[in-house]
Order: C-alpha cells, then sequence, then structure tokens
C-alpha cells in the first residue's frame, strides 16, 4: 500500500479525485491541516462520488503528529518542481509515503529541508504546474507500476 499525503489541501474537488485515487489504487490518504475546505464540502463528496465511504484516510492536525507514525523516514518522497531528479528515476517500494503539498504553493522550505527525498516531475517550460489531482496520478501510477511488476 502506498501512503499519499497531502499537506494543507486548499482544494476539495482536488483532494476528491485523489481520494477516489486512492479507494481505486487501494492506496492510503493522509491529510495534514488546516485544509481550505471541510471534510463535509459537497464539493468534495462531489469529486469522490460514492467512493469516500470506501476510502482508507486519516487526517493529522500538523506536521509533527504525521511524521511522529511513520515508521522509516527514509522512505518519504516529497514532490517538488525545485528537486534535481525526477520521480521516474525513483526506485519506489511498498510502503512508501507519497507527499504533495499545496495548490497555491506546495511544499514549504521548512517541509523540505526536513526530508532528504525530493522528486519532481518533469514539465514543460510552457506549464507551471500541475494540477495537484494529475501529479499524484502520475507518481502513484509510476510507483505501483514499479511495485507490482
Amino acid at each position: 500500500m502506498l501512503n499519499i499525503v497531502l499537506v494543507e489541501p486548499e482544494i476539495p474537488n482536488n483532494t476528491g479525485n485523489i481520494g477516489r485515487l486512492c479507494v481505486g489504487t487501494e492506496s492510503r490518504l493522509h491529510l495534514i491541516h488546516p485544509f481550505g475546505f471541510q471534510i463535509t464540502d459537497k464539493n468534495l463528496k462531489r469529486s469522490g462520488l460514492d467512493y469516500w465511504v470506501h476510502l482508507d484516510w486519516k487526517e493529522y492536525q500538523n506536521v509533527d503528529e504525521w511524521v511522529a507514525q511513520i515508521p522509516d523516514l527514509s522512505r518519504v518522497f516529497l514532490m517538488s518542481s525545485h528537486a534535481k531528479q525526477s520521480y521516474l528515476e525513483n526506485e519506489f517500494q511498498d510502503g512508501d509515503w507519497l507527499v504533495f503539498g499545496k495548490e497555491s504553493v506546495g511544499l514549504s522550505q521548512e517541509m523540505l529541508q526536513r526530508f532528504p527525498n525530493h522528486l519532481k516531475i518533469p514539465i514543460s517550460p510552457l506549464v507551471r504546474s500541475y494540477n495537484l489531482a494529475n501529479a499524484c496520478a502520475f507518481v502513484i501510477g509510476e510507483a505501483r507500476r514499479q511495485i507490482l511488476k
């Protein structure tokens, strides 16, 4: 099982879509406060459709609470446009933690300094960033491809 971590997600539709993706890929979703919405938000439920009830998810009040329960910090991978290594060059394992920042600014410098493993998603210079749900889909798809082969 992969662990998908959203740090301070802002857009309910993205979180709902990622929740549905996690159900479909048998991944666990970890949400770190503060959120830009309520878990009861109708947009979250609409994007997650009727899959939300099947979602294996946990929420944390802050990053420290989340970090305290990670068994192996070396298996935490932060997605950042500033990373040198592509996620396509990484060797993923079952149980890895894939961490994505909030839609407007990504991960904080404090968060990036806390963990050494940073990965990027290759992108054309014509585009600043991918939609968060799409970024998750890229990385989860590659990780599962490697794990299931």
